[in-house]
């Protein structure tokens, strides 16, 4: 996992994996015979220490416009957090197969929830479409490389969703 944050998912390799274990190439095999068993028991393990937003309470925020800025923050915090991680899990997909078969399993599927929730009570596909741009990791990152904490970037955020079908 460690491996994973720092140097990136593409660029760890069982021969240092096993180095930092302290065992056997063999003995890392043993446990995780292919890319998919050790991402998985990576990704869970790493999701248990770091759990995502519990979505399900933004619902109980009837008001979309009430419902945008407080869960994007949440949601922006749990990115500042974790952007070593996301940086490399996300960034890996493409070159890493057994990664994005988790992604698409698991961080796509939550990704979709969160615009799905946040959607609701919204009308029209650019304000959709909207929410899928300011919700995603790298709009974040990019707000965040400007010196934006995570409830100006917020703020921002709504002012862009509002906006976006005005």
């Amino acid at each position: 996992m460690e491996l994973h944050e720092s140097v990136g998912i593409a660029r760890t390799t069982v021969a240092e994996v096993a180095r930092r274990a302290g065992v056997s190439r063999m003995t890392v095999y043993n446990h995780f015979p292919d890319d998919a068993a050790l991402l998985a028991a990576c990704s869970a393990h790493y999701g248990a220490l770091h759990p995502p937003p519990e979505i399900a309470a933004w619902s109980a925020i009837a008001d979309p416009r009430e419902r945008l800025e407080p869960a994007l923050a949440e949601l922006y915090g749990y990115y500042a957090e974790n952007e070593a991680m996301l940086a490399n899990g996300l960034g890996d997909r493409r070159a890493v197969p057994a990664l994005d078969a988790l992604h698409r399993e698991s961080t796509d599927v939550f990704f979709a929830a969160v615009v799905d929730l946040l959607a609701e009570g919204w009308d029209g596909r650019e304000r959709r479409a909207t929410l899928a741009l300011v919700t995603d990791f790298w709009s974040w990152r990019t707000l965040a490389r400007t010196g934006l904490p995570p409830g100006e970037a917020a703020r921002l955020a709504r002012r862009l969703v509002a906006a976006a079908a005005a």
